[in-house]
């Protein structure tokens, strides 16, 4: 293979990355009420929240949690403030078994 057709690759891989990126919702140019919608309507929504931070984000009652995980409440930067959405997590206590 070529240097000039690695090349190519490389920058061929890294526009489709900057181009999923780019295509991840903003929490940060939304109201919060446009962000809670966005979840509620497609059950889970990966959401960028920093410029270099992301995460999955859940309805109240999801089954998109891993078995293990829980949603939990947490809050994410809106354009109007903190706004309450949930994540998956670890349960805090888990019973003896």
């Amino acid at each position: 293979m070529s240097i000039r057709r690695i090349a190519l690759t490389s920058a061929a891989v890294m526009l489709a990355f900057t181009t999923l990126a780019q295509a991840r919702p903003d929490a940060r140019a939304m109201t919060c009420q446009q962000t809670q919608a966005l979840i509620q309507s497609h059950g889970s929504a990966v959401l960028t929240t920093g410029p270099n931070t992301y995460a999955l984000y859940v309805r109240r009652y999801s089954n998109a949690c891993d078995w293990s995980e829980i949603p939990a409440v947490g809050f994410v930067p809106t354009l109007d403030g903190q706004c309450l959405v949930h994540r998956c997590r670890e349960p805090l206590y888990t019973p003896p078994g």
